[in-house]
């Protein structure tokens, strides 16, 4: 992919985000000024979420609730050649687009992800932010907080996101790796810590290891998302999905 054929759709997943919806959004703007296509999924939010996100995106699309249900609509209605995933509470670095696009002018690497920076005063989520970039930098795997982008044709070729209740990230980035190594942004995306603040630092670093080692034992994802606090959106995936990656 040369330079000058990345056309960018950015896909962010949406449920009960008004209290931050329309800041993320409005940060995409000098991007979609550009001609990058904003596409926001709801998954059946009960507050404000969709009146807030409208103005800022080119298409507001339902699909049933859960990431990977709800970025896989965004992915069937998206224009562009470059699919970028964003979580609702991450804001993407200034240039973005320019970044993406030299990651894959080249044609070596159809996929990637960007570092990232978790915004919080507590000095430990910095460490955990490190920590997050220097495993996937040597495990060749990415997580949704890091903004995953993949080409519409290596997207296909992987099958999307793999239709279970949690680690979909991780199962795409396993999936993609057998088709080239994911090219590392280093500038990097900024997410909020509310997740780990909320549920206490600590516990929420336990909490997700622990899901991980558990994933990797064989348990189901629609299990580990119970544990996590979310409700499985979808009957138990067949297990080739199972067997083969996720996150959060």
């Amino acid at each position: 992919m040369n330079k000058t054929s990345i056309a960018l759709s950015i896909v962010v997943p949406v449920l009960n985000e008004a209290s931050g919806i329309a800041v993320v959004l409005r940060r995409l703007a000098p991007l979609r000024a550009l001609g990058a296509e904003i596409i926001v999924v709801d998954g059946g939010s009960d507050d404000a979420t969709r009146e807030l996100a409208a103005p800022h995106a080119d298409k507001l699309e339902r699909a049933p609730r859960g990431r990977a249900a709800q970025m896989n609509a965004g992915a069937a209605l998206a224009h562009g050649n470059v699919l970028l995933f964003l979580h609702a509470d991450t804001l993407l670095p200034a240039g973005a687009d320019r970044l993406v696009s030299a990651a894959l002018c080249d044609g070596t690497r159809v996929w990637g992800r960007f570092d990232v920076c978790i915004e919080s005063r507590h000095r430990l989520l910095h460490v955990v932010a490190a920590m997050m970039n220097l495993r996937s930098r040597i495990t060749g795997v990415a997580t949704g907080d890091q903004a995953i982008f993949v080409t519409r044709l290596a997207f296909e070729q992987a099958g999307g996101f793999a239709p279970i209740a949690l680690m979909e990230d991780i199962a795409l980035s396993k999936r993609l790796r057998r088709i080239s190594p994911p090219a590392c942004i280093d500038t990097p995306v900024i997410t909020s810590g509310r997740r780990w603040e909320t549920r206490g630092v600590w516990r929420t670093i336990a909490l997700m290891w622990g899901l991980r080692l558990a994933y990797v034992c064989g348990v189901a994802p629609a299990t580990l998302a119970r544990w996590y606090g979310s409700l499985p959106v979808a009957p138990a995936a067949p297990r080739e999905h199972q067997a083969d990656g996720l996150s959060r």
